[in-house]
């Protein structure tokens, strides 16, 4: 069973704001889009916008490391270090590529390096897809196809993680804009490992309000360029945001006076032209309007 009611007016709510997402950004096309949109309704209702479709997900799989690391440490399956808890914070807050290398090889008990040969590398490929055996487990339907066994990098990947990720990178990392919200739900919801543990990463995904300028903190901040650049102060923000070269997505969870929270997933995917820094700043104005008018 889907974990929200889909909702007809919130569709056509979806269709209008991407009408004039299109008429603003023409260089976007309509497959170069995704989003998923909540409402904390009673019951939770929601909308999509290619919501089942397969995208590299920038540094959004971030959040599903996040979930498995505090899973393992919850279990004992990794050990609590000052170390692996900066690595935690530092992927999250910062987004730094440096600390997911470690909380992934703490996962999997894998490390980068050389190419392997044929039998160790078998063996070491099972290792690395542990994070997406531990989410299939989850068996929920919003996880189809995903997959999220993959570090992140910045200039591409060597050795056997090159051999990993596949000739043409075709076994590279691929999420939904509705895996991503139920995983954020979950968060929210204090669903996500236990009520403890999504207390402590609402911690790490709390955002302040208003966004300073990348001036002052340079290209990682997680809030300008994206979905929480135009809300209000008043607002409360969770999010995680991802970009890489023409690419930006963001999920955000939004609170504002006298609405209801809502949850905002949007995937890019590269434009035909130049990359546009307004582009889901724009799109979060518009569902901010649509939410003010609910």
């Amino acid at each position: 069973m889907p974990f929200y009611q889909e909702d007809k007016q919130l569709q056509g709510i979806v269709l209008e704001i991407l009408k004039q997402v299109w008429q603003q950004f023409p260089e976007l096309e309509k497959n170069q889009i995704a989003l998923t949109w909540l409402i904390y309704d009673t019951p939770l209702r929601g909308a999509s916008y290619r919501g089942n479709h397969l995208c590299y997900p920038a540094s959004l799989v971030k959040l599903f490391y996040l979930v498995a690391v505090l899973e393992w440490l919850k279990r004992g399956l990794v050990a609590k270090s000052s170390e692996l808890d900066r690595a935690i914070s530092d992927m999250i807050i910062d987004s730094s590529n440096d600390a997911t290398s470690l909380v992934v090889d703490s996962l999997t008990g894998t490390t980068s390096g050389p190419e392997l040969s044929r039998n160790a590398f078998l063996t070491w490929q099972s290792q690395r897809n542990l994070v997406n055996r531990y989410f299939q487990s989850l068996r929920w339907q919003e996880l189809e196809g995903i997959n999220v066994n993959q570090k992140t990098w910045g200039d591409g990947p060597y050795g056997r993680e090159r051999a990993f990720v596949g000739e043409f990178l075709e076994n590279r990392n691929q999420l939904t804009t509705k895996a991503v919200a139920r995983l954020f739900h979950e968060i929210i919801s204090d669903k996500a490992v236990s009520v403890e543990a999504s207390h402590y990463m609402k911690g790490l995904l709390a955002r302040s309000l208003p966004p300073p300028s990348l001036s002052d903190i340079g290209e990682e901040n997680q809030i300008t360029g994206f979905l929480g650049e135009v809300l209000p102060k008043e607002a409360t923000l969770y999010s995680k945001a991802g970009w890489m070269s023409q690419v930006r997505h963001d999920s955000a969870y939004i609170k504002l006076p006298n609405c209801p929270p809502y949850l905002l997933v949007v995937f890019t995917e590269r434009p035909t032209s130049s990359p546009n820094r307004a582009l889901l700043p724009f799109i979060s104005q518009q569902f901010l309007e649509a939410m003010r008018n609910q």
